[in-house]
């Protein structure tokens, strides 16, 4: 984007300024502070705020509000300008307090719906919650000619190999310590390599298995995923059910359907009325589906929901799906309606 030389270094503030979520945590003052301490310039709080605009028209929607009635408002008129309700929706969050009180509920209502579209928090999923690292993915699994196939990412698990140099600095039949000290060093840095080469192996062989369990996620999506327990992957590679657990944890397998932790592929078994078994994961899946197909003035009741799932030939209480709703954060229907 072209700036002059002071608008860049106002707008590299602003972004230096946002948080994990997308916000802008600094105030007018401190930019204008930080432009006067590298460019030695004066900046004008309307020149500050002219470059704030334009750093929120960036990717994501919303980026750089200082609240959330700007972030929601920023993707709102980004939003065509055709938009049905879009006015009644700008109107509810600039003056939502006297939109109420006018007693236009059909309209607010349609308004809602429009802006429970919108993200609150646009900087999820560009910065980890935990920190502003980026995962790297251990393993990667892509489509080859109509065949899955599993990878090792290299820029997760470099090559190693002993320094030529050193090796050859050994002398044959010499005792003296020095000569030693080398040898023990080489011998340490050869079982090293020789366990990082078999970690990676059996992380291989463990996500090669997981992924010949798990090829519906791959082709369908969530609700085709199989139920699979650790016991059973041990059982497949023929390693302890705890060295299974080790491996998969904090490593993570990128597949064309995002990036996920090993462990996402291992879900509980649950019958169903064919007799079969079903994933706690792919009936968490369904769940979430079926709440976003909802007529949203009706919205299913955990035993409605329990009945649609049974009409899929899954079988469970309607305690089991408020224990899945409640996990997926999807509030009751009581809830759902009252947001409306």
């Amino acid at each position: 984007t072209p700036f002059s030389t002071l608008d860049r270094v106002i707008a590299e503030a602003i972004i230096d300024g946002l948080d994990g979520r997308g916000y802008l945590t600094v105030s007018l003052d401190e930019l204008a502070e930080t432009a006067l301490s590298w460019c030695n310039e004066e900046a004008e709080e309307d020149e500050i705020i002219a470059v704030l605009h334009r750093i929120q028209q960036f990717d994501p929607p919303g980026v750089a509000a200082r609240d959330l009635s700007e972030c929601l408002l920023i993707q709102l008129n980004q939003k065509p300008e055709d938009t049905e309700h879009l006015d009644n929706a700008k109107l509810i969050l600039r003056e939502h307090t006297a939109r109420l009180a006018s007693g236009d509920l059909a309209g607010l209502t349609r308004a809602i719906a429009l802006i429970r579209e919108l993200k609150p928090h646009p900087g999820e999923g560009w910065a980890s919650a935990d920190d502003e690292r980026q995962v790297i993915p251990d393993v990667v699994v892509r489509k080859l000619r109509g065949s899955w196939r599993v990878e090792l990412n290299p820029d997760a698990a470099p090559k190693l190999r002993v320094n030529a140099g050193y090796a050859n600095m050994i002398r044959r039949a010499d005792s003296s310590p020095d000569n030693q000290y080398i040898r023990d060093n080489l011998q340490e840095a050869r079982w090293l390599i020789k366990s990082l080469q078999s970690r990676h192996e059996t992380l291989l062989k463990v996500a090669t298995c997981i992924v010949e369990h798990q090829r519906g996620f791959l082709e369908q999506g969530p609700e085709a995923m199989k139920p699979l327990i650790l016991r059973e992957v041990a059982d497949e590679v023929g390693l302890h059910e705890s060295t299974i657990s080790r491996v998969t944890t904090q490593k993570y397998l990128l597949t064309p359907r995002g990036l996920f932790e090993l462990k996402y592929f291992f879900s509980s078994h649950v019958g169903t009325s064919s007799g079969g078994e079903a994933s706690s994961t792919a009936i968490r899946a369904m769940i979430k589906k079926l709440v976003g197909q909802e007529n949203q003035k009706k919205p299913l009741s955990d035993s409605k929901l329990a009945d649609l799932l049974l009409e899929q030939g899954i079988e469970v209480a309607r305690r089991t799906v408020a224990k899945y709703r409640e996990s997926l954060n999807i509030p009751s229907s009581t809830d759902r309606k009252r947001l409306l």
